[in-house]
């Protein structure tokens, strides 16, 4: 099996942009991805999360998917503000879901909900259904990499 050749556009700089910006890796031809990135390109001091889940900085578990996905993202964005790294610095998300029917029911709210917490910076994003989580409440556990630029 030959794997396909083609160009590879570097978005929104080229690999010589000296702003130090994560550059989205977008292979010629194929089609523009909605709500994440093909891939990504960066320089920098890397900045990870573990297993963030929506709960609060009490231990209080948010009620519902889309209230604990609000929770999750906004406790990414305070790690990353501990590390001095920025939404616009994230190349990878991880989504941990327990049910996937749930999560495609429910992207228009949770777009706006990203949007609102991250901006319309997209990384380079995975999702996969799992059996259940280590907190039995949790419905999404998002895993988060920054790279800051140095």
């Amino acid at each position: 099996m030959s794997t396909p050749k083609g160009t590879l556009a570097v978005l929104p700089g080229s690999k010589n942009d000296a702003s130090g910006a994560a550059q989205i890796l977008q292979p010629s031809g194929w089609p523009a991805p909605k709500g994440y990135a093909n891939g990504m390109a960066a320089d920098g001091r890397i900045v990870v999360t573990g297993g963030v889940i929506g709960w609060n900085s009490e231990g209080h578990m948010a009620d519902g998917f889309v209230a604990q996905v609000r929770q999750a993202l906004g406790n990414i964005a305070a790690i990353l503000a501990e590390g001095d790294a920025q939404p616009e610095h994230l190349v990878r998300l991880t989504w941990y879901v327990v049910d996937m029917d749930e999560y495609l029911a429910n992207l228009k709210e949770l777009g706006q909900i990203y949007r609102e917490i991250f901006g319309t910076h997209y990384p380079a994003m995975a999702l996969v259904q799992v059996v259940r989580l280590v907190e039995k409440m949790a419905r999404v556990e998002i895993e988060a990499t920054a790279v800051v630029p140095r």
